[in-house]
């Protein structure tokens, strides 16, 4: 038997034409033309593993994915033919040799996600399809009081899609950061895992305390595993992003 090749590779992508990440038996995934690409380059089928899933319409600037090839190819070379099998809005900004124990998934040890909102009246519509348009104005103070509750260790039962919750939705977020730009409002938050929608419902309960709606009490009984039905909306799939994933054996990604 041949010895393989492995790479990881850095993929940015616009969600809004994808079932999202993960392949689907009726549906269009960013990891389905990827593997279409590969196929098309090696002549076999490869299967790849991503270090994070994203849904329907959520983007990426840095989603990690690996796998390995029968032949070798400069990372370069990769990246080109990649590219060229690939559609406009999805790219591969950088290949990297790995080794064969690399996978992206296990080896993730804290992945980061930003959501943006834009703030106003009118939304330039540049901006469609990657911000969460939200007419409402938000006190940053407040909002940034919130999301320094939801740092630390919580259940997050109230912060997952109901059907989807995992038998334990006990996470950790390491770090989440509210910054604003004019009209533009970014939510970073980086924890090792998290639940499905679970980002995008952080942002809507952000929101309704940033608005006013409701207190930080509110908020912090949220974080007790209360139900899902108990917390606020989920915000759009547009505004989030799939920014990095960090890994010990992989500086430089």
């Amino acid at each position: 038997m041949a010895m393989k090749n492995y790479y990881a590779v850095k993929v940015s992508y616009i969600g809004k034409n994808y079932s999202g990440w993960q392949i689907q038996p009726d549906a269009l995934s960013v990891q389905e033309v990827i593997e279409t690409a590969l196929k098309k380059i090696s002549g076999a089928n490869i299967k790849i593993t991503g270090a994070g899933r994203t849904d329907k319409g959520v983007n990426s600037v840095g989603q990690i994915a690996s796998f390995g090839l029968e032949k070798f190819f400069e990372p370069e070379k990769l990246l080109l033919a990649m590219n060229f099998h690939l559609p406009e809005d999805v790219r591969i900004l950088k290949v990297y040799p790995v080794d064969e124990n690399f996978n992206a998934r296990r080896n993730a040890i804290l992945r980061e996600y930003k959501y943006f909102i834009y703030h106003g009246s009118v939304c330039p519509p540049a901006f469609n399809d990657f911000v969460w348009w939200n007419k409402k104005h938000w006190d940053l103070n407040s909002a940034r009081q919130a999301a320094k509750l939801i740092e630390g260790e919580h259940d997050f039962t109230a912060f997952c899609r109901t059907v989807e919750c995992p038998e334990n939705p006990v996470r950790t977020v390491k770090r989440i950061a509210v910054k604003k730009i004019n009209s533009l409002t970014i939510i970073t938050i980086k924890a090792q895992s998290f639940i499905t929608n679970m980002v995008r419902i952080i942002a809507g309960n952000i929101d309704r305390v940033a608005t006013g709606k409701n207190d930080l009490d509110w908020l912090a009984n949220l974080l007790t595993g209360v139900e899902r039905s108990q917390s606020a909306m989920t915000a759009p799939a547009c505004g989030l992003w799939f920014w990095r994933a960090y890994y010990s054996n992989l500086k430089n990604i």
